[in-house]
């Protein structure tokens, strides 16, 4: 069963998604600082008739990427070309899209720290100069051939930036770092989602579903979709506060946006391990996930929230998952050391 808290793509994400997705800058909800400063660039670029600089947004999945960089096309009056890092295996692969696009055309590659190391190289000179340099033959008789591309821009995403090599992260002159969204924004963006499926829903029910979205517009859109049914299958005409909390708890998102497995982890630590520290293999194998899964899916929200730490001896939970769980908070004179440690690292 697919998990409904991830922010990773679903397959039935895609259904409504072109629909959801608002088509200007000044439609696009939350990344305040990052719409100014895009708004400034894509203004300036325009006025001096150029292609607008490369584009690098990096942050946790869901935030908005793709869709930041189909507003962006729009507002240059090009057109949108969208692949992945791991969809390019080879430099032809890259070579063939970079001939069909069009000049202030945006080529958006999703995962670009995936990218094969021998096509990022054919990137360079596309970024830099607008050329393309393909090699004919081989041994003696091979042939370099350099082609003129398109004036386009490129936007990369990534989830993971460490991951991007030096050289290919400096040939970008824009770097956004994409923000967890407040309840607020995303009760704003549910209010609009709501209104192009037809789901009217009252301010109360759409904080509900915001407060539970885990700071991530796809899963505002995605628990949205699920509420709407609940509320639909009830009879009513407007999604109320009541059938939202109803649909919510039916699908064991609590109120802190944590579902099943999240929470079985933070029982874990307090009732096994009494608070810990607890090595992640052992907490991996004690509540029967992939230590992988764990580490990349379920612990990034939990540290990001504050309600486990890592330490030098392992994973431990703080006084909110004590509270979160209501259990009482006694913090041993072992815990007080290793939370001392972790806080002067």
């Amino acid at each position: 069963m697919e998990r409904i808290t991830t922010s990773s793509e679903l397959n039935e994400d895609s259904r409504d998604e072109f629909s959801l997705r608002p088509q200007k800058l000044s439609e696009y909800i939350g990344q305040d600082k990052v719409k100014e400063r895009m708004n400034i660039f894509i203004s300036a670029a325009k006025m001096r008739e150029e292609a607008l600089d490369h584009v690098l947004l990096y942050g946790p999945p869901g935030l908005g990427k793709t869709t930041l960089a189909n507003i962006i096309a729009k507002e240059m009056g090009g057109n949108l070309k969208v692949t992945s890092g791991p969809a390019i295996e080879k430099a032809g692969d890259l070579a063939a899209i970079l001939t069909t696009l069009n000049d202030y055309d945006v080529l958006f590659i999703d995962e670009i720290h995936r990218l094969n190391r021998t096509v990022e190289e054919i990137l360079y000179p596309a970024m830099e100069d607008y050329v393309l340099d393909i090699v004919i033959g081989k041994g003696a008789t091979a042939k370099s051939i350099r082609l003129d591309l398109a004036k386009f821009t490129l936007i990369g995403a990534t989830t993971r930036i460490g991951m991007l090599t030096a050289p290919l992260r400096d040939r970008f002159g824009v770097l956004c770092s994409m923000e967890y969204y407040t309840d607020e924004q995303l009760k704003e963006i549910i209010t609009r989602s709501s209104n192009v499926l037809g789901a009217p829903i009252t301010d109360e029910a759409a904080f509900q579903i915001a407060s539970r979205s885990r700071g991530t517009p796809r899963i505002a859109n995605r628990l949205l979709k699920r509420v709407r049914d609940f509320s639909a299958v009830s009879g009513e005409e407007i999604i109320k506060k009541d059938s939202a909390i109803k649909a919510l708890d039916l699908l064991e998102v609590d109120s802190e946006g944590f579902d099943r497995i999240d929470n079985k982890i933070l029982e874990a630590i307090v009732d096994s391990f009494n608070g810990g520290p607890v090595g992640i293999e052992t907490l991996s194998y004690f509540i029967g996930e992939e230590l992988d899964t764990v580490e990349d899916v379920y612990e990034p929200y939990l540290l990001q929230r504050g309600f486990i730490i890592r330490t030098p001896r392992g994973r431990m939970a703080t006084e909110k998952a004590y509270k979160h769980l209501k259990r009482n908070y006694n913090k041993s004179s072992e815990q007080e050391v290793q939370i001392n440690l972790f806080h002067n690292e």
